[in-house]
């Protein structure tokens, strides 16, 4: 229970440093967007990188979907 209490202190600190230092809110408000930006960058380089095994097959299903539209395409 001691722990939630040590957290609680340090969150009301922390909102009364924002509340009181206008300098100290912006800082806040930039560590924030920089997670949110760090997080957004992981997420994207998970789902894009060539070297992520489920990334590979996605794209090698897609190029194969796109070979048979083709294969299609010029049998017609």
């Amino acid at each position: 229970m001691s722990s939630y209490y040590f957290w609680f202190g340090i969150f009301i600190f922390v909102f009364y440093l924002v509340a009181t230092d206008n300098s100290v809110a912006y800082a806040v408000v930039l560590v924030s967007k920089i997670v949110r930006v760090r997080y957004e960058r992981t997420k994207w380089w998970l789902l894009h990188n060539p070297a992520n095994p489920i990334v590979k097959w996605l794209m090698w299903k897609n190029a194969l979907r796109i070979a048979k539209q083709l294969e299609k395409e010029f049998k017609k």
